[in-house]
């Protein structure tokens, strides 16, 4: 750290670990069961599994919670240490503890990892607008992004106006 502290303030130092999460970001997949997530209340709240992945398989729903992971409380831990723990090698298996609206307790759920890819898989048309779900920059972007004009382009035809695009998003 004190190597890089007095250069620029865009330079930074990156151990083993930092450096193994910039590769999974810069990749473009990884190694978990296919949830987007966000902190709220010490918990991890699903915001929604991604389609054809183990947690959409499994039945996880937006708005599940993530008390428990492997039969480990996760209350209070920072959210990029949830995500840590959800991801792995693909092929082996992780049990979440989920608290849902309407169950009266919460249940475990054991999802077997797969590889989970970033992409701007998501598109669809909004009237004369194409909207395009980008959730991170890595190397599978510019061609899911060119896929995605494309195709949003054909559907819209001349008129098209213009599209909104919807960045990052947290994914274990």
């Amino acid at each position: 750290q004190g190597m890089v502290s007095n250069l620029d303030p865009h330079s930074s130092y990156m151990d083993a670990k930092s450096y193994g999460d910039m590769q999974i970001t810069t990749k473009g997949q990884f190694g978990g069961v296919g949830i987007e997530v966000t902190q709220e209340d010490g918990l991890i709240k699903v915001i929604s599994p991604i389609d054809g992945t183990p947690a959409s398989r499994a039945g996880i729903k937006s708005g599940d919670r993530i008390v428990g992971i492997d039969g480990t409380s996760i209350a209070g831990m920072p959210l990029n240490d949830s995500i840590d723990k959800m991801r792995g090698a693909a092929g082996t298996k992780i049990t979440l503890t989920i608290v849902r609206e309407g169950e009266k307790k919460p249940f475990d759920v054991t999802l077997t990892r797969a590889i989970v890819a970033y992409e701007a898989d998501t598109w669809r048309r909004e009237g004369d607008i194409g909207y395009i779900r980008m959730p991170a920059f890595n190397e599978q972007t510019a061609d899911g992004l060119e896929k995605a004009v494309k195709d949003l382009k054909k559907q819209i035809g001349p008129g098209i106006k213009g599209y909104v695009l919807e960045l990052d998003r947290k994914r274990g």
